[in-house]
């Protein structure tokens, strides 16, 4: 009879042992966001520059994504990975939510445009709709303890904090995009300098010259200790590496003499800042692993937005109308030079733009027993699909009242089954407004108006298997790819709701026409960089006002080699050269991307011909001119493609 029963209690033991593998308790979740931190910023993705030891064990220990998409700002992703909807559907769709809240969507679309602009672009809302069931709410609601820290940027009055989202636990800053200072005290003063005491959240300063990252980590830190007994849901939202860059100036200092073997990423200081993120990630880990949670915990760790690879270069419009002296840019230039925050290459472009550099992400789930040690996917996924996903694998159902467009990739994480969605959509009217559809291999990018600087055509269309880096625009070669895809994209409009562009009542073509004349920009696009640009006598002239004058332009897309035609006349003369980065570099020191030529003294106009030996497509190209020896006039620009047609061309004169 012992033996019966005893045989009994292995198989009942058995059977339980079984049945925990396969429904585990409700796991905790930490949700570990960076902001601004590109698709290639970390060694698990393939950077050789940055030092991320945790982020790569992570990965190691988990399921890397390769195709896992983000908005191009910050703010409408924070709302799509706490509610599951298109930044279209909870019209969150840029990054304001440090701004008063709006009354009404009547009003988002009640812009003030002038009588150049033929549409009305729509606003973003400044703030999360408190009757939104927040992936917070859903969770508190079922038992878990919630807690978020860090950057909230979704509403600025009290009604719009993550304490009225489901938080119970918030520990959060000003709601500007980036904190007014990453070091103690961590107030801004009425005139705005860091060090004040006029604080918006609740935040409180720690030690003189504390690191927000660190600190952020450590009361990330005492809420798991807290909570180490029941289930807690966990928002920690890193800062970093967003502006205003503030640094460990000793890390800092040891990434300037490091350079990276690929030769696209350099900037020391956004090292330091991922350096410490990386920190951040690794004292979290340790705290999961000492309290034995790490195997009853899933870990996501992505991004907010692609890469910036804009801000504090030559070709920052903000940069330029700060002061010499400003310490920002002093520190800036003191580390970085005219470096960009990161290159996302081959991925074109950054952050806010509808570009895969601008929208491609980071993402690593860890969840030890559940998924896979270092599996890596190919799945289409994105912020949307946090919501649903986190709350199957709790066990629980997406709220009735919510509605989600997200789909869940727990069968993904699981191996269980694939994910089952047909295409995935970005909507972002602002900047370089339009909306894109990704099925399979084909993006389809919709362009709401033609500006010829910043894109070729209404649409571009793109295959990402043989075109990462969304160089050849197919859309003209395959119309039936096209309206297959367009057609996707007014099905996902209507669904949506989304606000569409609508003509501008106010809109006068001669205003537009006046407003696009070579007086309003004389430089017609180019981006004048040490020296001003102005038209005078039929001709654009060029006069320095810094050191290493030059012209650069981002809008030749035509694939190399090209030839530079350029027609040009200067009193004194002088070398000049031309210099240029392709899809996958961010820095102009390869060698054999450099091309010189002289431009002789005289009044007489000149005709120069450069051969540019570029591989693949350029990125920027910047045209350097001896207007330091004395000014330069300028006819017109040519750059001509093999076939010795003009891939893009600027005329100004005779």
């Amino acid at each position: 009879m012992r033996r019966l029963l005893s045989g009994v209690a292995c198989v009942a033991w058995a059977l339980f042992v079984l049945g925990a593998q396969a429904a585990p308790a409700r796991p905790n979740i930490i949700f570990f966001l960076v902001d601004d931190m590109g698709w290639m910023d970390c060694g698990a993705y393939g950077s050789q520059y940055y030092e991320t030891p945790n982020i790569d064990r992570l990965a190691k220990q988990g399921m890397l994504f390769r195709q896992a998409y983000a908005q191009p700002l910050c703010s409408p992703t924070r709302a799509s990975i706490l509610t599951g909807q298109h930044s279209a559907r909870h019209r969150i769709t840029s990054a304001t939510g440090h701004q008063p809240p709006q009354r009404s969507d009547e009003e988002l679309m009640s812009a003030k445009t002038g009588p150049n602009a033929p549409l009305l672009m729509p606003e973003s809302k400044n703030f999360l709709e408190p009757s939104q069931i927040t992936l917070a709410e859903a969770l508190r609601d079922a038992g878990y303890r919630t807690a978020h820290i860090g950057k909230w940027h979704l509403g600025l009055t009290q009604p719009h904090w993550p304490e009225r989202q489901g938080f119970e636990v918030a520990f959060h800053a000003e709601p500007s995009p980036g904190p007014a200072s990453y070091f103690s005290p961590y107030g801004v003063s009425p005139d705005g300098a860091p060090g004040g005491k006029r604080h918006v959240g609740t935040i409180t300063d720690g030690p003189s010259g504390e690191y927000i990252t660190d600190r952020l980590t450590d009361e990330a830190v005492t809420f798991i200790e807290s909570n180490k007994d029941k289930p807690f849901f966990l928002n920690l939202w890193q800062y970093g590496v967003h502006g205003p860059w503030g640094h460990k100036e000793a890390y800092t200092a040891a990434f300037a003499k490091k350079s990276d073997p690929r030769g696209v990423q350099g900037n020391p200081i956004m090292a330091s800042m991922l350096k410490s993120v990386d920190e951040s990630l690794g004292r979290v880990l340790a705290k999961l692993d000492e309290l034995k949670l790490a195997d009853s915990t899933i870990v996501v760790f992505t991004s907010d937005n692609g890469g910036n690879v804009h801000s504090n270069t030559g070709e920052d419009g903000k940069a330029k109308k700060r002061k010499a002296d400003d310490p920002r840019l002093a520190d800036w230039r003191k580390w970085a030079g005219d470096k960009p925050p990161t290159s996302n290459a081959p991925l074109r472009d950054g952050k806010g733009k509808l570009y895969e550099g601008g929208i491609r992400v980071p993402l690593i789930v860890r969840w030890p027993g559940q998924v896979a040690a270092g599996a890596t996917s190919d799945a289409v996924v994105g912020c949307v699909d946090m919501y649903p996903t986190l709350l199957e694998l709790a066990g629980l159902s997406v709220p009735s009242a919510q509605k989600v467009d997200g789909v869940s990739f727990a069968p993904v994480l699981r191996g269980t089954g694939a994910l089952a969605r047909e295409a995935y959509f970005t909507w972002f009217p602002h900047l370089v407004p339009g909306v894109a559809v990704r099925k399979g291999d084909w993006k389809l990018i919709r362009r709401f108006e033609e500006r010829p600087r910043d894109y070729e055509g209404l649409y571009e269309l793109f295959n990402l298997r043989d075109d990462l880096g969304e160089t050849q625009n197919l859309a003209k070669r395959m119309p039936g790819k096209v309206k297959e895809l367009d057609a996707l994209i007014d099905a996902f409009v209507k669904d949506s709701g989304a606000l569409y562009p609508r003509p501008n009542p106010a809109y006068k073509p001669a205003a537009a026409a006046a407003a696009a004349t070579p007086a309003a920009d004389p430089a017609q696009g180019l981006v004048p960089k040490g020296c001003k640009a102005s038209v005078a006598g039929g001709a654009l002239r060029v006069e320095a006002d810094g050191k290493a004058p030059f012209l650069g332009t981002a809008q030749v897309k035509g694939a190399g080699p090209l030839t530079l035609q350029l027609r040009a006349r200067s009193t004194a003369g002088g070398p000049g050269k031309v210099q240029w980065t392709t899809a996958d570099q961010a820095d102009f020191n390869a060698p054999g991307q450099t091309a010189e030529f002289a431009l002789k003294p005289g009044a007489e106009w000149q005709d120069i011909a450069v051969a540019l030996p570029i591989q693949g497509s350029p990125r920027i190209i910047r045209l350097y001119l001896p207007a330091d020896q004395g000014p330069v006039e300028i006819a017109s620009i040519r750059y001509l493609g093999a076939d010795h047609k003009a891939v893009r061309e600027w005329v100004f004169g005779p």
